[in-house]
């Protein structure tokens, strides 16, 4: 971050379901027991904020606990993510931090929040599913076979820096 390697003036967010064996914050779903893995990525793709929960909960209320645990300094400027996140609630606690959030409308929306100049960044969200993809490569983050939360989220948190350190040197 110190070095301008980091662009957090647009950063994208996503969540992705890991089947989970065994322990704490396993949640039952239409898959199966599992955990959901949160993970904020900046303009290039890095890693930048990863949050481990329950597969239960749906991913606009953990977005906060998301945000909370970047590994960076600084806020993004814009966050970007697919129509789950299309929330007033989430859009006014966020405007409140300082960050615009951009995701398309829901479907059964009445009242349209999104135009279309906002929306053009939307075609870049490919950037996180890649980042979602760059974890799925470690074995040990695919299937959850620990029982504490905390030593998978030790493990996601090593494969984000191996990304990291792979990216930028």
């Amino acid at each position: 971050e110190e070095r301008g390697g980091i662009d957090l003036s647009e950063c994208f967010i996503d969540g992705t379901f890991t089947v989970a064996k065994k322990g704490l914050k396993v949640g039952k779903t239409k898959r199966g027991k599992g955990t959901k893995l949160m993970v904020i990525a900046d303009a290039a793709g890095l890693p930048l904020a990863v949050h481990t929960a329950s597969a239960s909960p749906h991913e606009v209320t953990l977005v906060e606990a998301t945000l909370a645990e970047t590994f960076t300094v600084g806020r993004p400027g814009r966050l970007i993510g697919d129509r789950a996140y299309d929330s007033d609630p989430l859009d006014q606690k966020l405007a409140a931090q300082g960050i615009e959030l951009i995701a398309p409308n829901r479907s059964n929306r009445r009242r349209f929040t999104q135009d279309g100049r906002p929306l053009r960044r939307y075609k870049r969200r490919w950037k996180i599913e890649r980042t979602n993809a760059w974890l799925q490569n470690f074995r040990r983050i695919v299937i959850r076979y620990e029982r504490k939360v905390e030593n998978y989220l030790a493990f996601v948190q090593l494969a984000c820096v191996c990304i990291l350190l792979r990216r930028h040197f």
